[in-house]
């Protein structure tokens, strides 16, 4: 028997259930809304792609050659619960004409097993569901080489839909994204640092129909600021291109020097933290934002135990939302695998961590008054005044400019000079001459050095050497400087 010939692709999306038990408006709302974000997304693909609301579901026709894009925008989409992938022949009103043109479809996929036909059906006939399942699933049997009919356990489930006259033949079912429609729920700031915990924060506040935002606090360099504008841009582009959210850039590094003047060491890591909402605040206020998102778990590092996420939220009037607080750190890194994130998290390295020594882990609400007064935020205000704001959809030309900067393992000239730029005092031994420049101050220190020697920055994983490198060459012009990483790390 010949396969008929198709020559377009139907998709019947499933709506997230919790949008089904909304109000009537609120439903026509969110409806209307995933329809919105649908047309927009599927139009770059191809004019020739329908869309088609109704109140409980949504169609859309697409042409055979863009079936794969198509599937995989649906599936990236908030707001489908299913995606059902289906053929539709109208004209279907007679049971000999259904069960004639099932079996033309269906008969290669049923030949040698077992099979059950299941139905549904929507308008006035002249038999009912169960008589269609039994007409059908009666003529494949003797007209097909299927094994026979398996109510219980069939390997091969038959799923029609007849609505009125239109016959629906579903070939395939996934699993949708779930959540509400992107733009329902109004917008947020999310304080990315490009690794594991943001960008699942991040992803997890889209997929619930929020529009998100984002804020990256730079500490390293113009090297990391295109890594987190990458792992942003990915987000966006794949989970929420329906809407154009901006990429703020605020520069920390001036900020990160007056904590190490002002603050004690066990307290510099919260105090990071409360001077991010702040700033973030400042920025949420310009936006007409009412929330902001972190990445934060309970007790993942020291800075997160409640006691100190309730000293951080004291700088702030904002909502603060935190999806991860609850979530241990395999199952954050199963949804980044899940997502495509852990590729870029991996290499993204986690500054905020590396500032404290000694962190305390139950911070006093009066220390934390003293420590906060004797920093001078006229250099927040200066950060948050030379903030970069760009649509995240206009970051990729910068992203896909940067190169890596080279990498030295074995020292066996001495016209090199090693900088350590760990945050520990010890620095490291090498055949070559060495020298201490913290990270944090790197910036002003290399400057003062001879511009004739070829200097190798190190650190102990070799991530923020790499990207201080890709600052300085950015930066300064340095193309003097390179990363030093032993063999054996």
């Amino acid at each position: 028997m010949e396969t008929p010939v198709i020559k377009t692709q139907k998709f019947i999306l499933k709506l997230f259930p919790e949008i089904m038990v909304k109000g009537s408006s609120a439903k026509r709302q969110m409806v209307g809304q995933l329809y919105n974000n649908l047309v927009k997304l599927l139009g770059r693909l191809s004019d020739e792609i329908k869309v088609r609301k109704f109140s409980d579901k949504l169609e859309v026709l697409t042409p055979l050659e863009l079936v794969t894009e198509v599937r995989q925008t649906l599936l990236d989409t908030p707001g489908i619960e299913q995606v059902l992938e289906a053929l539709q022949f109208d004209g279907m009103d007679t049971l000999d004409a259904i069960k004639a043109k099932v079996n033309e479809v269906m008969a290669r996929e049923v030949s040698g097993k077992t099979f059950v036909v299941r139905v549904k059906r929507t308008g006035k006939h002249a038999f009912n569901s169960p008589e269609i399942a039994r007409t059908v699933g009666g003529y494949m049997l003797a007209q097909s080489d299927a094994k026979g009919v398996d109510l219980h356990d069939p390997e091969v489930t038959v799923r029609i839909e007849l609505i009125n006259n239109q016959l629906n033949i579903i070939t395939d079912k996934y699993a949708g994204l779930s959540g509400f429609p992107l733009g329902t729920q109004g917008d947020i700031l999310s304080l990315m640092s490009g690794g594991f915990d943001s960008t699942v924060a991040s992803y997890l506040t889209m997929k619930r129909g929020i529009k998100t935002h984002f804020i990256f606090f730079n500490l390293g360099g113009i090297a990391h600021e295109i890594g987190v504008k990458q792992v942003a841009f990915y987000l966006w582009n794949k989970f929420g291109a329906s809407h154009r959210v901006s990429f703020t850039s605020v520069p920390f590094d001036a900020v990160i020097e007056e904590i190490f003047r002002s603050t004690h060491e066990s307290y510099m890591g919260v105090t990071l933290k409360r001077l991010m909402l702040i700033a973030a605040e400042k920025v949420a206020d310009e936006m007409g934002i009412d929330a902001l998102l972190t990445g934060e778990s309970v007790a993942q590092v020291s800075s997160q135990t409640l006691r100190n996420l309730a000293l951080i939220d004291q700088v702030t009037k904002k909502l603060v939302l935190r999806p991860l607080a609850t979530m241990n750190k395999p199952e954050i890194i199963d949804i980044a695998n899940k997502i495509g994130t852990r590729r870029f998290a991996e290499n993204m390295p986690e500054y905020c961590g590396v500032i404290s020594k000694n962190p305390i882990t139950h911070g006093s609400y009066k220390r934390m008054e003293e420590e906060a007064r004797r920093f001078d935020y006229a250099v927040l205000d200066k950060a948050v005044e030379d903030a970069q704001k760009i649509y995240v959809d206009e970051i990729i030309d910068d992203v896909t400019s940067a190169a890596p900067v080279e990498v030295v393992h074995d020292l066996d000239s001495d016209k090199y000079v090693v900088i350590d730029i760990r945050a520990e005092e010890e620095c490291i031994e090498t055949p070559c001459e060495s020298i201490k420049i913290p990270f944090h101050k790197l910036k002003t220190e290399f400057k003062k050095l001879p511009k004739d020697k070829e200097y190798l920055l190190y650190c102990e994983k070799g991530i923020m050497s790499q990207l201080h490198a890709q600052y300085l060459r950015d930066a300064e012009d340095a193309k003097n400087v390179r990363v030093y990483r032993p063999k054996s790390d």
